[in-house]
Protein backbone atom coordinates (compact mmCIF):
# COMPACT_ATOMS: atom_id res chain seq x y z
CA UNK A 1 0.00 0.00 0.00
CA UNK A 2 1.14 3.16 -0.55
CA UNK A 3 1.16 6.45 1.72
CA UNK A 4 -1.91 7.90 -0.52
CA UNK A 5 -3.75 4.85 -0.26
CA UNK A 6 -2.94 4.29 3.54
CA UNK A 7 -4.27 8.00 3.77
CA UNK A 8 -7.69 7.27 1.86
CA UNK A 9 -7.98 4.08 3.72
CA UNK A 10 -7.78 6.28 7.16
CA UNK A 11 -10.26 8.91 6.02
CA UNK A 12 -12.81 6.22 4.92
CA UNK A 13 -12.65 4.48 8.16
CA UNK A 14 -13.41 8.08 9.67
CA UNK A 15 -16.76 8.53 7.65
CA UNK A 16 -17.31 5.04 8.49
CA UNK A 17 -16.76 5.62 12.34
CA UNK A 18 -18.62 8.76 12.31
CA UNK A 19 -22.08 7.48 10.18
CA UNK A 20 -22.11 4.32 12.37
CA UNK A 21 -21.90 7.16 15.95
CA UNK A 22 -24.76 6.88 18.08
CA UNK A 23 -24.43 10.86 18.02
CA UNK A 24 -26.01 12.86 15.67
CA UNK A 25 -24.34 15.03 13.57
CA UNK A 26 -25.68 18.88 13.62
CA UNK A 27 -26.06 19.96 10.40
CA UNK A 28 -27.37 23.45 10.86
CA UNK A 29 -27.38 25.58 13.75
CA UNK A 30 -30.66 26.78 15.42
CA UNK A 31 -32.58 29.49 15.10
CA UNK A 32 -31.38 31.03 18.36
CA UNK A 33 -27.63 30.41 17.66
CA UNK A 34 -24.83 33.22 16.91
CA UNK A 35 -23.31 33.28 13.82
CA UNK A 36 -20.20 34.92 12.21
CA UNK A 37 -19.88 37.25 9.83
CA UNK A 38 -19.29 34.97 7.12
CA UNK A 39 -22.59 32.86 7.76
CA UNK A 40 -24.88 36.10 7.75
CA UNK A 41 -22.92 36.99 4.64
CA UNK A 42 -24.09 33.86 3.32
CA UNK A 43 -27.64 33.89 4.10
CA UNK A 44 -28.56 37.75 3.34
CA UNK A 45 -26.12 37.02 -0.12
CA UNK A 46 -24.21 40.22 0.57
CA UNK A 47 -20.70 40.53 0.79
CA UNK A 48 -19.20 40.65 4.41
CA UNK A 49 -17.89 43.93 4.16
CA UNK A 50 -21.08 45.23 3.85
CA UNK A 51 -21.84 44.30 6.92
CA UNK A 52 -19.15 46.01 8.17
CA UNK A 53 -19.88 48.86 6.86
CA UNK A 54 -23.31 48.87 7.86
CA UNK A 55 -22.43 48.56 11.31
CA UNK A 56 -21.09 51.81 11.09
CA UNK A 57 -24.09 53.48 9.90
CA UNK A 58 -26.71 51.58 11.72
CA UNK A 59 -26.01 51.78 15.34
CA UNK A 60 -28.65 49.15 16.26
CA UNK A 61 -26.49 46.35 14.28
CA UNK A 62 -23.90 45.40 17.33
CA UNK A 63 -22.18 42.34 17.18
CA UNK A 64 -20.57 41.03 19.81
CA UNK A 65 -16.86 41.27 19.35
CA UNK A 66 -14.42 38.34 20.80
CA UNK A 67 -10.39 38.50 20.41
CA UNK A 68 -8.97 39.10 17.50
CA UNK A 69 -12.50 41.37 16.47
CA UNK A 70 -14.26 37.85 15.43
CA UNK A 71 -18.04 38.99 14.96
CA UNK A 72 -21.09 37.23 16.56
CA UNK A 73 -24.22 38.26 15.45
CA UNK A 74 -27.50 37.70 17.80
CA UNK A 75 -30.30 36.24 15.66
CA UNK A 76 -32.14 39.79 16.27
CA UNK A 77 -28.97 41.53 14.51
CA UNK A 78 -29.81 38.95 11.83
CA UNK A 79 -33.56 39.95 11.50
CA UNK A 80 -32.41 43.86 11.70
CA UNK A 81 -29.51 42.98 8.49
CA UNK A 82 -32.56 41.03 6.97
CA UNK A 83 -34.84 44.20 6.86
CA UNK A 84 -32.07 46.57 6.16
CA UNK A 85 -31.07 44.79 3.21
CA UNK A 86 -34.85 44.86 2.00
CA UNK A 87 -35.04 48.41 2.34
CA UNK A 88 -31.74 49.25 0.70
CA UNK A 89 -32.05 46.93 -2.20
CA UNK A 90 -35.83 46.08 -2.65
CA UNK A 91 -37.73 48.62 -1.36
CA UNK A 92 -35.62 51.86 -2.69
CA UNK A 93 -34.62 53.54 0.34
CA UNK A 94 -31.49 55.19 1.06
CA UNK A 95 -29.28 54.68 4.25
CA UNK A 96 -30.14 57.49 5.10
CA UNK A 97 -33.56 57.02 4.62
CA UNK A 98 -33.24 53.58 6.73
CA UNK A 99 -31.18 55.84 9.78
CA UNK A 100 -34.30 57.89 9.67
CA UNK A 101 -37.14 55.11 9.50
CA UNK A 102 -35.17 53.51 12.57
CA UNK A 103 -34.38 57.16 15.19
CA UNK A 104 -38.64 57.59 13.87
CA UNK A 105 -39.80 54.28 14.74
CA UNK A 106 -37.25 52.03 16.49
CA UNK A 107 -36.24 48.64 15.69
CA UNK A 108 -39.63 47.14 15.85
CA UNK A 109 -40.70 49.24 12.81
CA UNK A 110 -39.31 47.31 10.69
CA UNK A 111 -41.68 44.39 10.99
CA UNK A 112 -42.98 42.63 7.83
CA UNK A 113 -45.69 42.01 6.12
CA UNK A 114 -49.06 44.91 5.47
CA UNK A 115 -49.32 47.26 8.29
CA UNK A 116 -45.30 47.89 8.59
CA UNK A 117 -45.63 50.58 11.15
CA UNK A 118 -43.86 52.86 7.85
CA UNK A 119 -47.07 52.73 6.46
CA UNK A 120 -45.93 51.25 3.20
CA UNK A 121 -46.98 47.65 1.96
CA UNK A 122 -44.66 45.49 0.71
CA UNK A 123 -43.70 44.42 -3.01
CA UNK A 124 -46.11 41.34 -3.33
CA UNK A 125 -48.82 43.62 -1.81
CA UNK A 126 -48.09 46.09 -4.62
CA UNK A 127 -48.31 43.68 -7.46
CA UNK A 128 -46.56 44.01 -10.89
CA UNK A 129 -47.27 46.81 -12.22
CA UNK A 130 -45.51 49.26 -9.53
CA UNK A 131 -42.49 49.90 -12.33
CA UNK A 132 -44.79 50.62 -14.72
CA UNK A 133 -46.70 53.13 -12.91
CA UNK A 134 -43.66 54.79 -11.15
CA UNK A 135 -42.49 55.53 -14.76
CA UNK A 136 -45.97 56.65 -15.94
CA UNK A 137 -45.57 58.94 -12.96
CA UNK A 138 -41.68 60.08 -13.60
CA UNK A 139 -42.59 60.89 -16.60
CA UNK A 140 -45.70 63.00 -16.00
CA UNK A 141 -43.27 65.10 -13.53
CA UNK A 142 -40.76 65.47 -16.37
CA UNK A 143 -43.15 66.87 -19.15
CA UNK A 144 -44.15 69.22 -16.01
CA UNK A 145 -40.82 70.36 -15.18
CA UNK A 146 -40.34 71.21 -18.80
CA UNK A 147 -43.31 73.10 -19.25
CA UNK A 148 -42.42 75.33 -16.15
CA UNK A 149 -39.08 75.91 -17.45
CA UNK A 150 -40.44 77.14 -20.50
CA UNK A 151 -43.05 79.16 -18.73
CA UNK A 152 -42.11 83.07 -19.82
CA UNK A 153 -43.57 84.50 -16.50
CA UNK A 154 -40.47 82.84 -15.20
Amino acid sequence: MTGLETTQNRELNMAEALAKSPYPRRTAKSSAAFRTISEVAEELDLPQHVLRFWETKFPNVRPLKRGGGRRYYRPEDVVLLRHIRDLLYNDGYTIKGVQKLLRQNGVKALGNGPGRADGRADDADIGGNRRSELEAVLGELEELRDLLRNDPRG
